[in-house]
């Protein structure tokens, strides 16, 4: 687990709205990358898609868990998946592709260095 969320904003009917589970990848995105010594690859990467899958609410108190995975890795590119739990119960699963690229926006090679760290063997789950 790299994220943790009990700031759970909700709707009258006391759910999380479903945009607020993307800020929550986006900061454990940044917390998996400070774990990994990788700050820089965080602050060059370009969010390419995001696609959401809902499994069940969370609620209006709820202590969310965010878990990282690397679910592949391209010349350019990384696709990281995010599973938010409230305790034993999924909530929803986040597949997002990040491209590398340069102050200009421009897709780069992702270094070697930073793809060691990025290998399936950095699971937080």
């Amino acid at each position: 687990m790299v994220g943790r969320s009990s700031l759970c904003r909700g709707r009258p009917a006391g759910c999380v709205f479903n945009a607020h589970y993307l800020l929550y990848c986006d900061e454990a995105m940044g917390a998996f990358c400070a774990q990994h010594d990788i700050l820089d690859f965080a602050q060059l990467v370009r969010l390419k898609t995001s696609t959401l899958t809902w499994h069940a609410p969370a609620r209006w108190g709820d202590t969310i868990d965010v878990f990282v995975s690397v679910a592949g890795l391209g010349r350019t590119s990384v696709t990281v998946q995010f599973e938010l739990r409230v305790g034993d119960r999924s909530c929803c699963t986040v597949d997002t592709v990040y491209v590398y690229a340069d102050d200009a926006g421009s897709p780069q090679p992702i270094p070697d260095t930073i793809r060691q760290v990025l290998l399936p063997d950095n699971d937080t789950r």
